[in-house]
C-alpha cells in the first residue's frame, strides 16, 4: 500500500511532534493532526510559531516549514478519519480516578471513543496504530470494537509506542534509537506493518526499526519507562543514604556511572521524577501484573513509586525543618515549575506536590518558570483538590521576572534544571532576600562553593 494521508487524532505532546517531524520528512504525504479543543488546534495554527501550545526546542521551526504545505491541523474529526489510510490514535490514556483499577490501571475510554468513531466513519480499509502508552492487550479490544462496529471495512491494528524525552523530542524523532512497531503475524497484519515501516524508512535506517507482534510492543514500552524511572527511585534512595553518611550522591553516581554494565544516564539524584510517563507507566504495569496475581512482581515496581513520593515529601520537611521547623508567612520562591527543562509540561512535576506540602504549612510561594503560566501552575494545584481554587490562588504568587520571585524571599527552592538559573547573578539575589538566605537545590544544578561564598545556607539533594 503507498501511502498519501495520514491521521492522528490527538494534538498533545506525541501527536503534535512526531506528527510534525513526519510531515517534514515525508513530504509527499499529506498529514493531518486532529483534536477536539478547538482552543488547542487554534494555538498549533497560530501564524507566530512561538505560540504553538507544545514547547520543544527546534519544533516551532518544523512546524513553519511543513504546516500549510503537507501538515495541517483541524478540528474535522470525521473528515480526516475518512480520508486517512493511517490513522494514529494518540489520545490522553491518563490513570483511572474512579471504579475497578482506581489509581493503577490505564483509563481507555478516551481509546475506545476514537475506535468507535475510526468505526463509524470508515468506508475503505484502515491501518489503525496505537501512539499512547497503553497496557498490553488493548489492541484486541480496539480491533474487536472495529471489526464489530464497522462497515464491513478490514482494519488493522499496529502498536507503534513513542519513546520520546520531553525537552529533547525532536531530536529524538530526528534520530531515534529505535522505532517500535507491533502488528498481526498474519499476511495482512505483515503488509500493513511494512507500510509503517516504509514511512519511517523516510529518514530512519532500517537497522533501527524493530517490528515485533502486538504485545511485546505494548509492554517493550512499559518496560522501558519502568526501568528508567526505577534508576532514577534507585539513585534518590542512595540520596538519603548520602546525606546520613556524609557521602556526595555525585561522586557516587560518578563512581558507579563509569561501570559499561551501569553506564551513567539516569542517575542524576533529584527532588523526584514527574513527567506524563513514568508513574502511570508503572502503576499501570502494577495493575497488570495484580491482575495476574503475580503480587511479588507488583510490589517491587510499585516500591519505585513510593521511592519517588518519599523523596518529593522528604524535601519539602527539609525547607520546612531548615526554616526553623516554620514556614507560615514565609515566601519560598520556586526556580521551575515543568518536570523537566525545556518543556512546558507540568504533569507530575515534583514542584506541585512540594508546592501543595509548603502551602498546607502556609507558606506563600512565588513561582517563577521561563515557559509555564500562572493559568496551569493553578490548574495543576487545583487538580489535587487540597483546598479551594480560590485558597490556592491566595497562596500562590507567580513571575514573569525571576529577581522578583526571589525578592524578600526567605528561601529559593530550584524544582526545575533549567539552564538560565545557573547563569543567574545570584550577588543581586541574595541582596533582596530575607537573611539568613537559603537556598534549596532540588537539581543539584547551582555552584555549592559560590553561592556559600555569596553567603547563602546552599543545601544541595544527597550531600
Amino acid at each position: 500500500m503507498k501511502i498519501t494521508k495520514i491521521c492522528c487524532i490527538g494534538a498533545g505532546y506525541v501527536g503534535g511532534p512526531t506528527m510534525a517531524v513526519i510531515a517534514q520528512k515525508c513530504p509527499h504525504i499529506q498529514v493531518t493532526v486532529v483534536d477536539l479543543n478547538a482552543e488547542r488546534i487554534l494555538a498549533w495554527n497560530d501564524e507566530n510559531t512561538d505560540n504553538i501550545p507544545i514547547y520543544e526546542p527546534g519544533l516551532d521551526a518544523i512546524v513553519a516549514e511543513a504546516r500549510g504545505r503537507n501538515l495541517f491541523f483541524s478540528t474535522e474529526v470525521d473528515k480526516a478519519i475518512d480520508e486517512a489510510q493511517i490513522i494514529f490514535i494518540s489520545v490522553n490514556t491518563p490513570t483511572k480516578t474512579y471504579g475497578k483499577g482506581k489509581g493503577m490501571a490505564a483509563d481507555l475510554k478516551y481509546i475506545e471513543l476514537c475506535a468507535r468513531q475510526i468505526a463509524k466513519v470508515s468506508k475503505a480499509n484502515k491501518i489503525v496504530v496505537e501512539k499512547s502508552t497503553l497496557p498490553v492487550r488493548t489492541a484486541e479490544a480496539i480491533k474487536s470494537i472495529l471489526d464489530t462496529t464497522g462497515n464491513g471495512v478490514q482494519f488493522q491494528i499496529l502498536s507503534n509506542p513513542e519513546f520520546l524525552a520531553e525537552g529533547t523530542a525532536v531530536q529524538d524523532l530526528l534520530s531515534p534509537d529505535r522505532i517500535l512497531i507491533g502488528g498481526d503475524p498474519s499476511v495482512e497484519g505483515q503488509k500493513a506493518i511494512q507500510a509503517l515501516v516504509d514511512v519511517y524508512s523516510n529518514w530512519v535506517s532500517p537497522e533501527k526499526i524493530l517490528t515485533t507482534n502486538v504485545w511485546s510492543s505494548e509492554l517493550s514500552k512499559l518496560t522501558a519507562n519502568a526501568f528508567l524511572a526505577q534508576r532514577i527511585s534507585s539513585i534518590n534512595a542512595m540520596s538519603e543514604l548520602c546525606e546520613k553518611t556524609g557521602a556526595d550522591v555525585n561522586e557516587v553516581a560518578k563512581a558507579i556511572g563509569m561501570d559499561s554494565r551501569i553506564g551513567s544516564k539516569f542517575l542524576k539524584a533529584s527532588v523526584g521524577f514527574g513527567g506524563s510517563c513514568f508513574q502511570k507507566d508503572i502503576l499501570n504495569l502494577v495493575y497488570i501484573a495484580k491482575s495476574y496475581g503475580l503480587n511479588e512482581v507488583a510490589d517491587y515496581w510499585e516500591q519505585v513509586i513510593i521511592m519517588n513520593d518519599h523523596q518529593k515529601r522528604r524535601f519539602s520537611n527539609t525547607i520546612v525543618q531548615t526554616l526553623y521547623n516554620t514556614v507560615a508567612d514565609k515566601k519560598i520562591a520556586f526556580l521551575g515549575w515543568a518536570f523537566k527543562k525545556d518543556t512546558n509540561d507540568t504533569r507530575e512535576s515534583a514542584a506541585i506536590y512540594v508546592a501543595n506540602d509548603l502551602v498546607n504549612e502556609q507558606a506563600k510561594i512565588a513561582v517563577y518558570d521561563p515557559k509555564v503560566s500562572r493559568k496551569k501552575i493553578l490548574a495543576d494545584l487545583d487538580y489535587l483538590e487540597t483546598r479551594t481554587a480560590e485558597e490556592n490562588a491566595n497562596s500562590i504568587l507567580t513571575f514573569d521576572d525571576p529577581y522578583l520571585s526571589c525578592e524578600k524571599a526567605h528561601a529559593v527552592a530550584v524544582l526545575t534544571e533549567w539552564d538560565e538559573f545557573v547563569n543567574y547573578d545570584w550577588q543581586k539575589i541574595y541582596d533582596g532576600m530575607q537573611k539568613p538566605a537559603f537556598v534549596f537545590d532540588g537539581r543539584n544544578i547551582l555552584d555549592k562553593t559560590k553561592l556559600e561564598k555569596i553567603g547563602f545556607v546552599y543545601q544541595a539533594i544527597g550531600s
